[in-house]
């Protein structure tokens, strides 16, 4: 067994951010920080747009945010949350500087605020279209200088360790969160990790769709873990569609167009060359996600076409360029000269709004469980997450995680006989290709059945899909010695699964969520 005073599961911004702090305020505390790929993989490198933040008092201010916030989460965001999300961002912000962050500056000095969809202002501190690969670089070289931070690459988080782990329990005691059984990916080894407090930080679950602008690492294993650990899940039906990822024939991770191209000013046509957006709402292109993304997709079922475009070529050569040089780059290696051609774009599922309830210092329901970022419905998002609230929630929650965890980490160690993980029976599977499979079969389902607009038809149909993949794969689970693919599998159907049920249980039309009558 190896055991560190604070486990870490997930490298993302949350998940570092509050290692990083941890780690300086406990020299003498041990950390581990287990990721299941390479440490800087995960959404937070993904993220282009940037972080809303309220700085120019004199045309913006905290209640305008709040309001942005408030609406886009069409009545069902915690307002107490919101409120304290939106005034504690500047500290935030300041911290994130004190660490070496860049963000881009205007002509006279001051951050280049940018303006996305739901934003009365211009209010995003960006570092031109790769802010968030910014703010992860940024925290590993913090983290790589914090000596008492093990960070372990390429280590899988298979469950986690509670009550029912425990020889000598019978059900007397309340829910407790001990570590997690850890797999050694070089070694296919499985490890005990013990830990006094343990948080996920583990990302979204884009890749339970065909077409992601998530990374490959993204298959909601936080989420998946704590459910099966009896910790609530919430929100699961609020899955928010990008509405302009860079349209490819290809399945797997798509290329975000980011919402802050729209901000600069481009425009949305369809395939005729029509402007549409003034027929769904007043704000046209600035609309929050989720209605430019049903607003695109009701386009194509009338049209058949299987994109619309995004206009850039009316924009100021210059600025644009100096903007979004990643996405020009990728446009100009796919044979796109902005300067002539429209960009070709389609709705892609891109983040969870839902997910491991928490309360204001991201506790969960399980003692010494804590849960931030993207994996977590701490209350901000509501039914849709209003445009770069991400990255800032990630660094708000981790600061409370961080608060309420050195406050409980001088708990004394509870001594308890944990069991070990046990392979008896089982054996290394001899092909892969039920694996495969059955993933690719979640995705479509998830994709035909559980996409921007859904009926209970398709909702039922697709639940009834799940429940053959879920036997299936529980029976090879319990043949088969655990590898990264099953475990993921195992994690996306239970993904699709809370989706799917948290969709069919809801009856109202809220924000990124649209069932037809």
């Amino acid at each position: 067994m190896i055991k560190h005073d604070f486990l870490i599961i997930g490298s993302g911004l949350a998940g570092l951010t509050y290692a990083l702090k941890v780690a300086k305020r406990f020299p003498d505390k041990s950390l581990a920080v287990v990721t299941k790929a390479a440490a800087n993989e995960s959404n937070t490198k993904y993220a282009q747009g940037g972080m809303a933040v309220v700085i120019d008092t004199v045309t913006d201010s905290y209640e305008q945010h709040i309001e942005d916030t408030l609406k886009a989460g069409d009545g069902l965001c915690d307002r107490d949350i919101v409120e304290m999300v939106v005034r504690e961002a500047p500290d935030r912000l300041n911290e994130l500087l004190s660490w070496g962050a860049e963000f881009d500056k205007n002509t006279l000095g001051g951050f280049d605020l940018g303006r996305e969809g739901g934003h009365s202002q211009n209010r995003i501190v960006h570092h031109k279209d790769i802010t968030g690969f910014e703010l992860e670089e940024t925290l590993l070289s913090q983290v790589s200088q914090c000596k008492n931070i093990k960070l372990l690459s390429h280590h899988f988080a298979v469950d986690l360790i509670t009550n029912h782990h425990i020889k000598e329990w019978k059900g007397k005691h309340d829910n407790q969160c001990y570590g997690a059984y850890v797999l050694d990916e070089k070694t296919g080894k499985i490890e005990t990790y013990l830990s006094k407090i343990v948080l996920l930080a583990s990302g979204g679950i884009g890749q339970v769709y065909q077409n992601t602008t998530n990374p490959k690492v993204a298959t909601g294993d936080g989420v998946a873990m704590a459910y099966r650990a009896k910790a609530s899940i919430q929100h699961m039906e609020f899955v928010q569609f990008h509405p302009t990822a860079l349209y490819d024939t290809r399945p797997g991770q798509t290329f975000l167009i980011s919402e802050a191209v729209r901000g600069f000013g481009a425009l949305l046509r369809n395939k005729a060359g029509a402007l549409f957006m003034e027929t769904y709402d007043e704000r046209k292109e600035l609309a929050s996600r989720d209605i430019v993304s049903r607003a695109i997709d009701s386009e194509l079922k009338k049209s058949g076409d299987e994109h619309v475009y995004l206009d850039c070529r009316h924009l100021e050569p210059t600025s644009f360029e100096n903007h979004f040089p990643n996405i020009l780059q990728k446009c100009k290696e796919l044979g796109i000269d902005w300067k002539k051609d429209m960009i070709p774009v389609v709705p892609a599922a891109h983040y969870l709004c839902g997910g491991i309830l928490t309360d204001e210092f991201g506790q969960t329901q399980i003692a010494n469980l804590f849960a931030c970022g993207e994996c977590a419905c701490t209350g901000l998002h509501g039914a849709n997450r209003l445009a770069s609230n991400s990255l800032l929630e990630a660094l708000i929650f981790a600061h409370r995680c961080y608060e309420k965890s050195s406050e409980l980490i001088h708990q004394k160690d509870k001594i308890v006989n944990v069991l070990d993980w046990s392979e008896a029976g089982t054996t290394n599977p001899k092909e892969l290709i039920l694996i495969t499979h059955n993933r690719k079969e979640v995705q479509a389902i998830m994709s035909n059945y559980v996409g921007i607009v859904r009926s209970d038809q398709r909702l039922n149909r697709a639940m009834n899909r799940l429940k053959v993949l879920y036997e299936e794969t529980e029976d090879l689970y319990k043949k088969t010695k655990i590898s990264p693919q099953l475990s993921e599998l195992r994690n996306l159907i239970t993904i699709a699964y809370l989706i799917v049920k948290q969709s069919q249980a809801r009856t109202e039309n809220r924000g990124g969520f649209y069932k037809e009558g």
